[in-house]
């Protein structure tokens, strides 16, 4: 019979009955904060952090797997919107465009969504294209490669290293759907009627190659003939670059679906701050790098430089996924933001996160002139809110001080 151990993002630890080399191997791959309890034997104390998602643990010598499910705080439709807007933030997915109302875990709303989502890209057939092709051809076909031919043939004419433009289903969109499927396919939790009409998909796909795991993935561009491919694309891209291991200590397994929750505020936050400056003339770098020290030994990267029209660093800002505690936000944040704001140059530096007790919060440092900020940001808030809170903080920025 399998165990299921049910966590909460960043919710205080909890006591499990677990054999040993399981909670090692959660240990050793870092999903969740796990030690054995030295009170009670065979008990692991478990707590989950920022990353979210469903792992099976299985393996030699367990008899049943081990199903790990940590539920992210905010809601999931919520999370979609986040997901959706940091990386497509026009086009981005709002409230409804992706039905997972249905769904409390992660993994079943996720695969619900790409299924749905691929589903529609495929309706009018596969998207074909032109894709270049290398091969020992017996016939002349394309451009002759004669390096290739002198250095594999000998002089030999037959056969002939060639290279053509093919046009086929097998470009780079199609192969970001089938491996998503093939990712999905492999995963525990996903429902059944879902795991079938992903099966559906990979026969439609079947001509179609897929990415091996930890290759790169095919580069792609939008344009008006991958339009209806956009959507399901992203959010396969979402299910490709996950932060689950595939092995762990002992010779156990470990298959499932993590994602980082830290990830995804950095990156929705520093999207919709480049997107609120818009219609501006103003600049900005996300993951902008510098050095803090003059011989550039010490490097630092920012989450988001605003720049002004003459390439002057204007301000900085730093996305923090954690909530303030009773006692106030970490003081090491506000060290880091100092050592920004020094190195740049900068009279002002800002802090983004999560949530707070209050929306905003300023400082100023003794003997340096420098101010720091500290906005708070409730997810759990609509995104037409959420939106407007980032432009608050984005008007902070460029007006220099508080307004």
């Amino acid at each position: 019979m399998s165990v299921t151990v049910e966590l909460v993002e960043h919710a205080p630890p909890t006591g499990h009955m677990l054999p040993d080399a399981v909670g090692r191997a959660l240990a050793a791959s870092r999903i969740v904060d796990a030690s054995p309890d030295p009170y009670t034997p065979g008990t692991w104390l478990l707590r989950a952090g920022s990353k979210v998602g469903t792992v099976s643990v299985d393996g030699p010598g367990l008899g049943s797997p081990v199903t790990v499910r940590i539920t992210p705080k905010v809601p999931i439709a919520r999370l979609f919107f986040l997901l959706g807007y940091s990386r497509d933030p026009r086009g981005g997915w709002r409230d409804g465009q992706v039905d997972v109302a249905e769904h409390r875990d992660l993994l079943p709303a996720l695969a619900h969504a790409v299924e749905r989502q691929i589903d529609r890209a495929l309706r009018q057939g596969l998207l074909q294209g032109y894709r270049e092709t290398e091969e020992s051809a017996l016939v002349v076909r394309g451009r002759i490669r004669e390096t290739d031919q002198l250095r594999r043939h000998f002089g030999v004419p037959l056969p002939v290293e060639v290279t053509y433009d093919e046009f086929t289903t097998d470009i780079a969109e199609n192969r970001i759907l089938r491996s998503a499927v093939e990712r999905l396919l492999r995963l525990p939790a996903v429902p059944r009627d879902v795991r079938h009409r992903l099966s559906h998909h990979r026969l439609r796909l079947a001509d179609v190659t897929p990415v091996v795991r930890g290759q790169l993935l095919p580069a792609w561009q939008p344009s008006r003939l991958n339009a209806r491919y956009q959507h399901a694309l992203h959010l396969a891209r979402a299910v490709l670059d996950d932060a689950s291991p595939e092995h762990a200590p002992g010779g156990l397994r470990i298959e499932g679906y993590l994602f980082n929750m830290n990830t995804l505020f950095e990156d929705f936050v520093t999207v919709a701050l480049r997107e609120s400056l818009r219609g501006t003339d103003l600049g900005c770098r996300l993951q902008d790098s510098h050095h803090l020290d003059e011989a550039a030994a010490i490097r630092m990267k920012p989450d988001f430089v605003l720049y002004r029209p003459d390439a002057m660093p204007l301000a900085v800002a730093d996305a923090k996924y954690k909530a303030e505690k009773r006692d106030g936000y970490p003081d090491t944040d506000l060290y880091q933001m100092l050592a920004y704001c020094t190195a740049l140059g900068l009279p002002e530096g800002h802090l983004i996160y999560a949530k707070g007790n209050e929306p905003h919060a300023a400082y100023r440092v003794r003997n340096a002139g420098v101010v720091i900020h500290q906005h708070a940001l409730d997810l759990g808030q609509a995104p037409a809110a959420l939106l407007a809170d980032i432009a608050s903080v984005s008007r902070y920025m460029r007006a220099g001080w508080s307004v």
